[in-house]
């Protein structure tokens, strides 16, 4: 199983769970119409398209910070908690079906590498987004692997950092980074897609007291 490096605070840590919520109660806003949305995820009810109003202004704020040729592609955004863990719990347990020793503790660990625990997570609260770059005419950069693909499936390149992916992937990642980070936004650095802003895992990366965002219901 791939390991993440030893300095990355994965999302299952006790002192993201620690941290307050003090929810602004800010609303869930659609997405379609103002940034590009990509379907591959859709539900019927559309939540995918959804995040905190305060976020698509962010994401809005970043997509003027790219350079012409390069705009952002949302593929998911807000999750229902029942959509979540049923992510969480199947990638679990393909986990302890890959790996017969792992215990239940260390199948919850290393899920967490690549799908948020529900009671943390970022998504249910409509204030974590996954995305990529892509052309004027919405084809995709090369990004060193494909949006979701797992630790095993890409041998960890999925990771924010990995050491092993193209020098065009790289530079595409460092420019994803260049527009999200200036408005706000902290990315999970084992998905080079997701990034998140108002979260608990945000607030321990900035330093804030607590979360601005928590569970919300469309």
């Amino acid at each position: 199983m791939w390991q993440p490096p030893s300095d990355i605070v994965l999302i299952s840590h006790p002192r993201v769970a620690a941290i307050p919520v003090q929810d602004n109660g800010e609303p869930l806003a659609d997405a379609r119409g103002r940034l590009r949305v990509d379907t591959r995820l859709a539900d019927a009810a559309g939540a995918y398209a959804h995040l905190r109003a305060g976020l698509l202004a962010r994401l809005e704020r970043a997509e003027r910070l790219l350079p012409g040729g390069y705009h952002l592609m949302i593929v998911e955004g807000y999750r229902p908690v029942a959509t979540q863990r049923r992510y969480f719990e199947e990638y679990r347990d393909e986990l302890r079906a890959a790996f017969p020793a792992m215990s239940e503790q260390e199948a919850h660990v290393a899920a967490s590498r690549y799908v948020s625990p529900v009671e943390v997570a970022p998504h249910t609260a409509g204030a974590a987004v996954d995305l990529t770059l892509c052309d004027p005419d919405g084809a995709e950069y090369d990004m060193g692997t494909q949006v979701n693909d797992n630790p095993e499936e890409s041998d960890g390149a999925c990771y924010t950092a990995a050491p092993h992916i193209s020098a065009d992937a790289r530079a595409h990642r460092k420019l994803l980074a260049a527009a999200l980070e200036p408005a706000g936004l902290v990315n999970y650095p084992t998905e080079w897609w997701h990034w998140s802003h108002g979260d608990r895992y945000w607030a321990l990366t900035t330093g804030a007291p607590a979360a601005c965002y928590g569970p919300v219901s469309m």
